[in-house]
């Protein structure tokens, strides 16, 4: 029986030659695979078809055309090891920034706080290297503990914060982030939520403070939650004693929620502006083959902790005047003895009659002059200072990393 299939429809190469020259007879029957002529056309190599397991090509006939070769086993593992210390390099960044501010700092934050509750000091300490010989003066008296006291509670404060934020912004309609569509409405609300999350926490940010500032002579080692029982104590009006000076927290909400808006404006207004700053000065790297920019984790990472840093710097100095007055009005009445930061030597009990927020003021203004209200400006100085220092050294030797690496 004769193929009935045109001539039109078969495929041969351009060379190939007739059908009936070249070939065997032979039955359809008894054929294999391997016997089938060169007419029979095979399907093309399409991806995911049923016809090919998976890394499998049909065999071709003709002459291999050259495959493009992907990355080769030794690119791929440099640039995930690459990937690898680029997280690496971000996360080192940001825990050495972390480390620095909670921890290598406190002692310029304990010197700093007393200084400002002490209404006797002659040396008012306006510049860093008076602080640093007081400092030495107290640690080699005391002993090391003497600058650490009462960091254990400035961590617990911190945690009470977070979650007095997040436990409101969820039972709230106050947001606790701003989108890139925001009003007017949403902003009033998001400062309103930054506010009262300072006023619910400053029962236990005065209890922090108490444990911060008082003198390693005559204080007893407290526990780690000795602050969250004493702030709720003070709270409630029982359990501590106290002289009838203190002020009811009543009287310290205003200033407590205008402290905290304040604080919160300046350091995103800042920490944006010197984001976009440094964003304009340091374009993203482009890869070798121009597919898509890309940047490492240690570029991506340390402007922000740069513009973090800038923003908390600007709103400290800028506000450091009325968060000394709040110091004195959260310590009146609380019986705390202060070591001497004059010398370092002595102690000093805290005796402040101030009757509010602007006889406080008036008092501090007419008594100690304009520079009382900055009483132990110079440790502030050390201590971003000293967490500037640490974030550049860290990022040059997580540069070298990475240059030694790609």
């Amino acid at each position: 029986m004769n193929s009935q299939r045109p001539e039109s429809l078969t495929y041969r190469g351009r060379d190939d030659p007739p059908y009936g020259s070249g070939f065997a007879a032979r039955s359809f029957n008894n054929s294999s695979s391997t016997d089938i002529p060169h007419w029979v056309s095979t399907p093309p190599d399409i991806p995911g078809s049923r016809n090919l397991h998976w890394g499998e090509r049909t065999p071709q006939y003709g002459p291999a055309t050259p495959i493009a070769q992907g990355p080769s086993d030794e690119s791929v593992q440099g640039g995930a090891s690459g990937d690898q210390l680029n997280r690496f390099a971000g996360f080192g960044v940001g825990l050495a920034s972390l480390f620095t501010e909670n921890v290598l700092a406190h002692p310029c934050i304990v010197f700093r706080r007393q200084c400002q509750v002490n209404y006797h000091a002659r040396n008012y300490h306006l510049v860093p290297f008076t602080a640093v010989s007081v400092m030495y003066n107290l640690t080699k008296t005391q002993g090391p503990k003497a600058l650490w006291k009462g960091m254990g509670s400035t961590f617990v404060v911190q945690g009470v914060t977070l979650g007095t934020e997040g436990i409101i912004s969820e039972c709230t309609p106050l947001p606790r982030e701003l989108s890139h569509k925001w009003n007017l409405k949403r902003i009033a609300g998001h400062l309103i939520l930054k506010g009262l999350t300072c006023v619910v926490a400053m029962p236990f940010y005065s209890a922090s403070l108490i444990e911060t500032v008082q003198s390693e002579i005559i204080r007893d080692d407290p526990g780690i939650l000795d602050c969250v029982k004493e702030g709720v104590g003070r709270l409630i009006g029982m359990g501590i004693p106290h002289s009838k000076r203190l002020f009811p927290l009543w009287a310290l909400v205003f200033p407590t929620f205008l402290h905290g808006v304040l604080h919160y404006i300046v350091s995103s207004t800042i920490q944006k502006l010197v984001l976009l700053v440094l964003r304009r000065k340091s374009p993203q790297r482009q890869v070798t083959d121009g597919t898509e920019p890309i940047q490492n984790m240690l570029d991506a990472y340390f402007p922000e902790l740069m513009a973090t840093f800038a923003g908390n710097l600007c709103a400290d100095v800028l506000l450091y005047p009325l968060e000394t007055v709040l110091h004195r009005l959260y310590l009146q009445g609380t019986r705390t003895i202060i070591d001497n930061t004059d010398l370092g030597f002595e102690v000093l009990p805290i005796n402040t009659q101030y009757e509010g927020l602007r006889d406080c003021i008036n008092t501090i203004r007419k008594e100690e002059g304009t520079l009382g209200f900055y009483k132990g400006f110079g440790s502030i100085i050390v201590q971003y200072s000293l967490h500037a220092a640490v974030l550049q050294i860290t990022k040059m030797i997580y540069s070298v990393m990475l240059q030694n690496a790609a």
